[in-house]
Order: C-alpha cells, then structure tokens, then sequence
C-alpha cells in the first residue's frame, strides 16, 4: 500500500465530483483531498502526486494553475454517469409497461361488461334502463379498479412477502452491507439513492473514536428491494464513488434490525443523520510498565513498514504490530495495537499522539 496511490485516486474523484465535473482550482483541490493542509510533508505528496498525473497525462495545470481531467478520465466518469441514467431510465420504462398492460387488462374487463349488458338489453326486449342502475354499474367498475391499485401497493408492504425467496434472492435477505461510501454522506442522500427502500440504517464507526469508516448496514422493506439493488445499483457512482452492495444476513441472535432507524457512533450522526464522526481523544492514565498500545485514525495506506519507521523517528523499536479488520466485511478498521520490547520505548512512542501519518493525526493511547 502506498500513501501516493491512494492521493491520486482522490484527486481524480475530487476533479470528477467538482461543480464542472473535470477541473478545479490547484488549491482548492489540495485542500478537499488533504486532512491537514497545513502540513509539509501533505502538501508535498500532493504536488508529486499531481506532476505524476501530469506525466501520465491525466490531468493538465495551466498559468492560471487551474487543475483539468484528460478527456480518458473524464469519459469513464460519464461513463458510470450513462450507467445510472440507464438504470432509472430501465425502471421508469418497466414502470410505465406494467401500468399499460394493467390498464389494457382494467379496459378488457370494462368492454367485456359492457358486452354483457348490452346482451341482457336485447334480451330484455329493450327494457327502459335506470339512471341509478347505469350509475351503480359505474361504481362497481371504479371501486374494482381501486381495489386492484390498493392491493398491489398492500402487497409491497405485507410482512408475510418481507423475506420471501425472489429471483437473485434465492435465501430472502434483506439487510445489506454497504461499501465505499463518502465521508459528506447522510441518511437522506443515501436512502434517495437506493430508491427509498431503506427501514433501518447503521453507520459503521470506530468504536474508540467515532470515526465513519466509509459503510454501514441496511435493512430494505423486502427481499425484492435488496435484490434490486444487488443487481441494478451496486457499483454504480453515489457522489463519485462506485458505491459497494453485498448480502449480509444478521447472525444468530443479533439485535437487529435496530430499534431506532438509524444509530451509529458518530456525534454528526446522532445529530442530523450523517455519517461521520472525528476527534483525537487526551490519552487516559498510564498502567504501570505499559508496552502497549493503541493506536487509531489510521491512513488506509498503512502497513507494517510504514508504523515501524514512524515509531523508530523517536527511537521506539517495535516488537509486534497487530491490525485490526471488520468481521462482517474483511475491511481494514483503521486501527490497530503495537507491542514494544519496554515501557520506555512504549513512553517514548506515546510522545507522538497527534502527530500526522499519512496525511492523519494518529491517535495513540495505553493498552493493557
């Protein structure tokens, strides 16, 4: 993994997701894909990052220092933008086909009726018609046809359809594991997103911090709502992201889905529906000959090398390194635990709370 890697790939989703869709001003780029624009060691990844775009011919810097996308990167851009035209496109289109056949079914049934009276008519040999029987026999027709229209929506909503095998579907799930997500997301975007299918959502985020680690989980109405979005959305962009969908059914006497529609760790979360959540916590007291740690709010470009140098800028040797990962998913947590061979390498390790690691303040605290 390397810090340069994953500065390119934002700056090209950062171009990508500006007001024009391919070009943005040189500083104002840094500072949306920076953490720490203040930082020197930041801002000169960020400028080899960007001569190394300019090399490979994927973006352009003009006098005006004005950042712009080659045309090969804006078009795979448009490219996942035609895809999710496509996709509600598809639905509107299926949408409007299944009311024109349920239309033509309601108009047979209605011709067919009238086939009928007009029979009875001649049988009758003319017989006068009332008023109040021609008016009964339209109501009869408009109440069908609202009956018809009230149990296709009943049956959308009924318990007993809510985890019942479809096709892509065959187990019936319908809670979601959700991936790649932007850091700004809130409940509303994502939820419009996904065709407003979502009950319940969790954000998922650091336990010790409270940091938004870019997926959650959602329970959707039915089994055909999660197969929908297995097939039609998954890997589509949400706000210049290929969002990520899996099934992921709960296990064994987990509580779920939650009592509360949406709960998460995050302070922003709680507030107003978003899923991030930040902030370096003061380390707690020291257990006596500690040579552990804790360490948080890590770069997902990290690795074995990269906390082993950083340690060693302070002469801390580390005995072992142990990262931590989702159980659900298999994705990096963003944390993890160090072992160092004394108490004084511990201390002097500690000194470095706070301090950046690629482009992140790491937070650093005693662990027993």
């Amino acid at each position: 993994m390397t810090s340069s890697t994953a500065l390119v790939s934002s700056i090209i989703d950062a171009l990508r997701s500006s007001d024009n869709g391919k070009s943005m001003d040189l500083k104002k780029l840094r500072s949306s894909v920076l953490t720490d624009d203040g930082d020197k060691s930041s801002k000169k990844l960020f400028k080899e990052a960007v001569k190394q775009l300019e090399k490979d011919e994927r973006v352009s810097l003009n006098s005006d220092g004005e950042v712009k996308l080659a045309k090969s990167e804006r078009k795979s851009a448009d490219d996942d933008e035609e895809k999710t035209k496509k996709h509600k496109k598809s639905k509107k289109e299926k949408k409007q086909k299944q009311e024109k056949k349920s239309k033509k079914r309601k108009d047979t049934a209605a011709a067919s009726d009238d086939e009928k009276h007009s029979k009875k008519q001649i049988k009758t040999d003319d017989a006068p018609v009332d008023d109040d029987d021609e008016e009964e026999a339209d109501g009869e027709v408009e109440n069908s046809m609202e009956n018809n229209e009230e149990e296709a929506e009943t049956q959308n909503d009924d318990p007993t359809n809510k985890n019942k095998p479809c096709k892509n579907n065959p187990q019936g799930i319908t809670r979601l594991f959700l991936g790649n997500l932007p850091f700004a997301i809130t409940e509303t975007t994502l939820n419009d997103f996904l065709n407003g299918c979502i009950t319940h959502l969790k954000w998922i985020t650091d336990k010790e911090t409270g940091k938004f680690y870019g997926s959650a989980f959602a329970e959707v109405r039915n089994s055909k709502d999660a197969a929908q979005c297995m097939q039609e959305i998954n890997g589509t962009q949400l706000m210049g992201r290929p969002i990520k969908i899996n099934y992921a059914p709960p296990r064994d006497l987990e509580d779920w889905p939650p009592k509360s529609r949406v709960i998460t760790g995050g302070k922003l979360a709680n507030a107003g529906g978003q899923a991030g959540g930040k902030g370096i916590k003061a380390m707690s007291v020291k257990p006596e000959g500690c040579s552990k740690l804790f360490i948080g709010n890590l770069s997902y470009e990290i690795d074995d090398e990269a906390i082993t140098k950083f340690f060693m800028t302070v002469e801390a040797e580390i005995k072992a390194v142990r990262w931590l990962y989702h159980q659900d998913s298999g994705d990096f947590k963003g944390v993890g635990y160090v072992d160092f061979w004394n108490t004084e390498a511990c201390e002097k390790a500690a000194t470095l709370n706070g301090k950046n690691l690629l482009g992140r303040p790491i937070r650093i605290d005693w662990a027993e």
